[in-house]
């Protein structure tokens, strides 16, 4: 018997996404879509003189896998660098898609019911992706503005 794509964990992080907040002091901000079911993730950051994430607000409109996704990522992704937030969001990318091993972020195993459900991968994908996306826009500015 598979497991089921939607269970108490995903549904328990889903309600629970932090940083939830606007970021008035952005640097930088990324809004990512999905043509596949309308999820929508949009991630304000903040970046360090260093490249990594200080601080980040989020406004995700999604199901409850791509809001599971937003929670995990935000979770963990303070303090990392644009390199390991993109290498994450690559990772997850090929993980999903049956390319690649299971990527290194706490708790991603999770998802692993959702993998037979191609449909299901855009609204897991958007927070990573957001948020790569922003660091590396942030991390692009000079480093004066950081």
């Amino acid at each position: 018997m598979s497991a089921p794509l939607y269970n108490a964990r995903i549904l328990r992080l889903a309600a629970s996404i932090p940083h939830h907040a606007p970021l008035a002091d952005a640097m930088a901000v990324a809004e990512n879509r999905s043509s596949v079911c309308g999820s929508r993730v949009k991630v304000a950051v903040r970046v360090n003189a260093d490249g990594r994430l200080e601080a980040l607000g989020l406004d995700v409109s999604a199901c409850a896998l791509g809001q599971a996704s937003a929670a995990l990522m935000a979770s963990h992704a303070i303090g990392r660098r644009g390199e390991e937030l993109a290498a994450a969001r690559d990772a997850l990318t090929a993980w999903l898609a049956g390319e690649g091993a299971l990527p290194d972020w706490p708790e991603i195993e999770l998802f692993d019911a959702a993998r037979a459900h191609v449909a299901r991968h855009a609204s897991i994908r958007l927070p990573f992706e957001a948020v790569a996306a922003a660091v590396a826009q942030a991390c692009a500015a000079p480093v004066e503005a950081r």
